[in-house]
């Protein structure tokens, strides 16, 4: 075509006259011109993707990496491993070892060479990167980081003493998780390497605070661990007023916060706490939001936080769905609601990590239970008697109102007078105690007596004077009672403390005491399991007699058959076997205690 006509057309003449302004002139370029052909489809135009499935089963996700690979370098942030053995110092001991800590093995007799032979000759614990990590960067991180044990080598990290094996490994698995449950037993110090754990992150500059929730009796517990096994962390407990919480939640930058679910609860709900973000938040005791849609848990999940770590030696207390909920803290959406109990281990298995004293501490002194039946006195029985024949004809008149709240009213009054006559004061049990207690003081050995009330308590604690009872129950003042525990390890006159349930079965470093009673029985053997441990722990260098009172042919006698047919709940999760439905009694278990028959239930429309 004419350059001028295209001239024309490209300054919008329509017409063929040719175009004279402004004249085009032609020059000759000679440049070199280097075509690459870049491939972005195959030649047929058609892409191909592969699946790439994250888990065997649902929930799974998928990630789309980066298009465009960015690799950059950094300063290295883990603790580097000793130049050679030769640079070798000794851990030093920053506290003198006392039978009460949580790890009673003391500095090694053996000399720095043994030591360090024995590291080379033993499989050393790495930190390995999780399945999840897929950049490049991250997995490196983990892979070029020394041995664990190898930190403890030197004057970095000091340790009050040398963790056990087990705790090693329990640090290798919290270390690179951002969910994770440590679920191991009641006793094998769960704080201890959660402490360590947050320690070194910090040090590797992977955190930069921390928030620790834990039941209002731990908070001195928590404080005096952080001070042994992380004194160079700064810990700020939050309490007291409304506006000196508020200042310990939204100005203090200090590292790691420790503050009681009550409190947290109250303030987050009461807007106190803002919403601040977390590098990790830590919750002790984790079954305390097994229920879904109470406030702790609403107050807890609600957090900002990068990291999720609960802590729990009974992560199933009562039904499979107590493992469900605590997992919508540890890590939110994995685990559906409607989970089938099968599901369970294969869907948590990466998350939880879990050791019994048998598997941790084989050398460990044993423990031994023994159920004792005893007759009720004549006058608790013949007052049993009258109260189960009048209850039971109540129940049976109640028809189809009754509800399980009236038959665990009649099993509560019928429990009460297995422990004492209302009239008299007679108990078989106070008599088997205090035959008990002669072999107690005899040995100069101490005890623990576990009850679901005070009353009994406060009686026991009439007939045990020559013993030199201490009580340690709900209406003794927090603030006092640290000291009674104190009293109680001290002096060599006190042969006996006197427990609730619910203030002394939790958080307890007990060790010294080798007797516990269970006066009367608790609904759920879980709770029991607490209790016991409070005394067979690590640490722990006696025997420990366990003795479970049982008042024959009464309504302790028939629950305490149905509990132990139900104790296979944890063995079922860690074989991967599936889960019973509940640990405690269900509805129609609570009305068979009875023989009666529940009310009917109604049948959707």
């Amino acid at each position: 075509m004419n350059p001028h006509l295209l001239a024309n057309i490209a300054c919008g003449e329509d017409n063929q006259k040719e175009f004279s302004e402004p004249l085009l002139n032609s020059y000759h370029l000679d440049l070199p011109i280097t075509v690459n052909n870049v491939e972005i489809l195959p030649k047929n135009g058609v892409l191909n993707l592969r699946s790439f499935p994250l888990l065997n089963n649902l929930p799974w996700v998928k990630i789309l990496p980066d298009l465009e690979p960015k690799v950059s370098t950094e300063c290295w942030k883990f603790p580097t491993p000793q130049d050679g053995i030769a640079s070798y110092v000794a851990p030093k001991l920053l506290v003198e070892p006392n039978p009460d800590s949580k790890n009673i093995e003391s500095e090694s007799s053996e000399g720095p060479s043994e030591i360090i032979e024995t590291l080379l000759e033993k499989d050393l614990t790495r930190v390995k990167p999780l399945k999840d990590m897929f950049h490049f960067k991250e997995r490196l991180m983990y892979l070029l980081q020394p041995p664990i044990e190898e930190v403890f080598i030197g004057k970095e990290v000091n340790l009050p003493f040398k963790p056990f094996p087990y705790q090693i490994k329990g640090i290798a698995f919290l270390m690179p998780r951002k969910s994770a449950l440590i679920a191991d037993e009641m006793g094998l110090g769960k704080t201890i390497q959660v402490i360590i754990s947050i320690r070194l992150l910090f040090r590797s500059g992977l955190l930069k605070n921390v928030l620790i929730a834990c039941p209002k009796p731990l908070v001195i517990n928590w404080t005096r661990e952080l001070k042994l096994w992380a004194s160079d962390l700064p810990v700020e407990v939050i309490c007291g007023n409304t506006e000196e919480r508020r200042i310990s939640w939204n100005v203090s930058n200090t590292a790691v916060k420790l503050v009681n679910y009550e409190l947290l609860t109250r303030d987050v709900l009461e807007g106190v706490a803002e919403n601040k973000f977390y590098d990790l938040m830590v919750i002790d005791e984790a079954q305390r939001i097994k229920t879904k849609g109470s406030k702790t848990a609403q107050a807890v999940c609600s957090i900002q936080r990068e990291r999720s770590w609960a802590m729990t030696g009974t992560p199933i207390e009562n039904r499979h769905d107590d493992l469900i909920h605590i997992f919508e803290f540890v890590d939110p959406g994995r685990v559906p609601k409607d989970t089938p109990p099968k599901m369970l281990a294969s869907l948590t298995s990466e998350s939880i990590i879990r050791r019994t004293k048998e598997e941790a501490a084989p050398d460990m002194p044993a423990k031994i239970i023994q159920d004792v039946f005893l007759e009720l006195t004549p006058a608790q029985r013949q007052a049993y008697d009258l109260a189960e024949k009048e209850g039971v004809v109540h129940l049976n008149k109640l028809g189809d109102t009754i509800t399980v709240q009236h038959v665990f009213e009649l099993v509560m009054r019928l429990k009460q007078i297995c422990n004492f006559d209302p009239r008299t004061g007679a108990s078989s049990k106070a008599e088997q105690l205090l035959a008990d207690m002669e072999e107690v003081q005899a040995t100069n050995s101490k005890a623990i007596v576990f009850s679901q009330w005070v009353k009994p308590l406060e009686e026991l604690a009439d007939q045990l004077k020559d013993y030199n009872p201490l009580m340690y129950h709900g209406k003794i003042p927090s603030q006092q009672r640290q000291g009674v525990l104190d009293q109680f390890k001290k002096d060599p006159k006190a042969h006996v403390i006197l427990m609730s349930y619910g203030t002394g079965s939790v958080g307890l470093n007990l060790q010294f005491t080798n007797y516990v009673f269970l006066f009367d029985r608790w609904w759920n053997p879980a709770i029991e399991d607490q209790a016991i441990n409070r005394a067979h722990r690590l640490g722990q260098k006696s025997t420990v007699f366990v003795k479970r009172f049982i008042s024959q042919k009464t309504i302790e006698e028939r629950i305490a058959e149905v509990l132990d047919a139900k104790r296979k709940l944890f063995s079922d999760i860690i074989d991967h076997s599936g889960l019973p439905s509940s640990l405690g009694l269900n509805e129609d278990e609570i009305f068979n205690l009875f023989s009666c028959t529940p009310r009917p239930k109604k049948i959707a429309a």
